[in-house]
């Protein structure tokens, strides 16, 4: 077991909120299936398919809008819960499991891996990016609907599974639409697009100073290669959107092979050893690896849009 190094605080009624959910509900069968994996509703993989499928396939410009608020959103986050250093419901009670693993190859001790508690990563970035989607298209009902909806679920599904208290949860929320609401303000006011990322980034650096936890590097990374890619694309690259449903989810498998198929080539020229130690090392390659990822994804897998549109062209 690795050890911990942070903080205890809770109410009581939180923790005994939690352990009556685990004592009263299977942990097997559909129901338990369906608890934990509304989970996935704020995790990272859906994340990439919905900005994706904006991005790559119906609306570059949605996509971005949605983009640079879930990433912020990411990067705030870890920002505030390594200042709090919160640890999760499980340090405390017994009685309380992780049903759910944030880093399912680590060790569920292991802080740096697993992360802090406070506040709910996947509630900001739940409500960060249905909220989004939401804003952009301010008349759609069923959207307004989905950013109310779809954050409650994921919410109540990271407190059934022990991962983080309700308050967590609640102050994730928050953060989420404080995001929402600032940074589309902030970009109309910054009006020149290196101020505006200027801002973003100074936001997120004073991290370096003390972050420990290896979701703070990646978000910073995933930040820092969209920024360099967005101009990128618009100077060289300059892709056309499709309507076409196929070709947009041949576009998003695509996309999402390069992501994740990158992260792990970029990984083999470094030691394992090197890249788990949480030295700062460690998190600088962490920070450059995804910048890499998102740049390549964003600003130069579109590339390949042009021909697959040709020959798209010459097949039909």
């Amino acid at each position: 077991m690795t050890s911990a190094i942070g903080n205890i605080f809770f109410f009581d009624w939180e923790i005994r909120l939690m352990e009556w959910l685990q004592a009263h509900v299977s942990h097997s069968g559909a129901g338990f299936w369906l608890l934990s994996n509304l989970s996935a509703f704020g995790e990272q993989l859906l994340m990439v398919v919905i900005m994706g499928f904006l991005y790559w396939g119906l609306d570059k410009e949605f996509g971005k809008f949605v983009g640079v608020n879930v990433l912020v959103a990411n990067v705030w986050n870890p920002l505030i819960k390594n200042i709090f250093l919160r640890l999760r419901p499980y340090f405390v009670s017994d009685k309380i499991d992780l049903l759910r693993l944030i880093d399912s190859e680590a060790d569920m001790y292991d802080v740096a891996a697993q992360g802090y508690s406070f506040p709910s990563g996947h509630s900001s970035s739940a409500v960060s990016v249905y909220a989004s989607l939401a804003a952009h298209e301010k008349k759609n009902r069923l959207l307004w609907t989905l950013a109310v909806l779809l954050p409650l679920l994921v919410g109540f599904s990271r407190v059934f599974v022990g991962a983080h208290y309700p308050t967590d949860v609640l102050c994730g929320w928050v953060l989420g639409a404080l995001v929402v609401a600032l940074i589309p303000w902030l970009r109309r006011k910054a009006k020149n697009r290196w101020a505006f990322y200027g801002i973003l980034l100074l936001t997120a650096l004073p991290g370096f100073f003390y972050c420990t936890s290896s979701d703070y590097y990646t978000s910073v990374g995933m930040l820092l290669g969209f920024f360099l890619a967005e101009p990128f694309e618009e100077k060289y690259v300059r892709f056309e959107n499709t309507r076409n449903l196929l070709r947009c989810v041949l576009r998003v498998i695509g996309g999402g092979a390069i992501y994740f198929g990158l992260n792990v080539l970029l990984k083999l020229p470094f030691p394992a050893a090197l890249l788990d130690s949480g030295s700062f090392a460690a998190h600088l390659i962490r920070t450059l690896r995804y910048a890499v990822v998102i740049f390549v994804d964003i600003g130069v897998y579109p590339l390949l849009f042009h021909v697959t549109g040709r020959l798209w062209k010459k097949a039909n």
